[in-house]
């Protein structure tokens, strides 16, 4: 404390910080008695504990208060660097902030409560300007405790993200992942479903006058907050706001999974993406731990299948792109079938109508979805025969045709 002028506080006919000074041990008896009544969790701590660190804040914080009054002065760093030490404990112990935030207002209500009834009329001057006071107290107090809790959070946080990527990289790089685990206080799943997502523009992220940087952020977190309520276990991902690789725990092996686990994966991506604001579009694989870099190998070729071959947002698997998947590997077959194509020489107007006829599978809907003429989209279907040797209204062309668009996809042909 700075060593301001005793303000000359009496309540009941005595100096104020005298009469607080002097019951300070009872006083601070009386504090704990009525945070362990009113706060359930502090009830819950150690008996040791709270006879020994947590009276221990209780009687400085007491003591900070009682100068606060006697001189006029707020706390000095010393005083609130210690609020900030026993806020920090409290955050390691897991105790939510606005519960240690309660105890000190509880705190000063105690001592509130035992001075008023003794208040003479000739002092409600000074029981006017002690209220002021303990407002001003509070106000110092108060982001002190927070800030202590909050970094001590972050620094959890931040140790936290850093075993949990451990993790991540162990597993994806196919190394024993149990000894990171552990250190993590993970306990790794019989089964990881891998997620392979790209993750669509938030409307935000595209407004005037919007920091898109920040636009992404809060939709990055939304996802993960929402991917995290929805699974049991510890989800571990490395995500960007563009999108990213995901493990989920399952309790289920993989082999064992059922259509059933797949159809509530499914109605999670939905809900995730809601929640995001943005579309989602995941390629997913399951695999043992130890199987977990090839089951992400492959959810992104899923992956990068669905999404070459115009697939809308949801979730994939390889049973779902089976055929896409197998015309897109590597090999001369592949090479021969994109060239079959060539002939269009690139032109964007007579792919889109190929595509869309094939996807549509109709003339007049295809002219709908294009906004043209359905005489246009037959000019363009007979521009396509004569140029490629394939009619896409044969249906014996129509398989060949669809290869063909993977093919040019995955070999990355115009």
């Amino acid at each position: 404390m700075t060593g301001d002028k005793d303000p000359g506080f009496r309540i009941g006919g005595r100096p104020l910080a005298e009469r607080l000074t002097e019951v300070l041990p009872s006083l601070a008896r009386t504090v704990l008695s009525e945070i362990v009544s009113r706060i359930p969790e502090y009830g819950l701590l150690p008996a040791e504990e709270l006879s020994g660190d947590i009276t221990q804040v209780i009687e400085q914080n007491l003591r900070s208060f009682i100068d606060t009054l006697r001189t006029g002065a707020t706390p000095t760093r010393e005083e609130l660097d210690f609020l900030r030490e026993s806020a920090a404990r409290r955050a390691e112990e897991g105790i939510p902030i606005d519960i240690v935030l309660t105890a000190y207002h509880i705190g000063i209500q105690v001592v509130w409560a035992s001075l008023t009834p003794d208040a003479l009329p000739e002092e409600v001057s000074d029981v006017l300007a002690v209220n002021a006071l303990t407002l001003r107290y509070l106000e110092v107090v108060t982001p002190a405790v927070g800030a202590g809790y909050l970094d001590e959070r972050q620094t959890m946080f931040d140790d936290e993200r850093s075993a949990r990527h451990t993790v991540l990289s162990a597993l994806l790089d196919g190394e024993p992942a149990d000894v990171a685990a552990g250190q993590a206080g993970l306990r790794l799943p019989p089964c990881y479903i891998v997620l392979a997502a790209t993750v669509g523009a938030h409307p935000d992220e595209e407004a005037n006058g919007v920091d898109p940087m920040v636009a992404g952020r809060r939709k990055l977190r939304r996802l993960r907050v929402e991917l995290e309520r929805q699974i049991r276990g510890t989800v571990l991902t490395s995500l960007t706001p563009e999108g990213g690789i995901a493990l989920l725990p399952h309790e289920t092996p993989a082999e064992e999974l059922s259509t059933r686990d797949w159809a509530r994966l499914e109605r999670i991506l939905t809900d995730v993406a809601r929640t995001a604001g943005a579309e989602v579009i995941a390629g997913a694989a399951a695999a043992e731990p130890a199987g977990v870099p090839a089951a992400a190998k492959l959810a992104q070729d899923v992956l990068a299948v669905a999404t070459g071959s115009g697939r809308p947002p949801r979730l994939y698997r390889l049973d779902d792109v089976l055929l896409e998947y197998q015309l897109s590997r590597p090999g001369p077959a592949l090479d021969r079938l994109a060239t079959r194509l060539e002939p269009l020489g690139g032109n964007e107007e007579l792919l889109q109508t190929l595509e869309t006829f094939l996807r549509r599978g109709g003339r007049r809907q295809t002219a709908a979805a294009l906004h043209v003429h359905p005489n246009t989209v037959d000019y363009r279907l007979r521009r396509i025969a004569d140029l490629t040797g394939l009619d896409p209204t044969r249906l014996e062309h129509i398989a060949l045709l669809n290869a063909a668009l993977s093919a040019r996809s995955a070999t990355g042909k115009n």
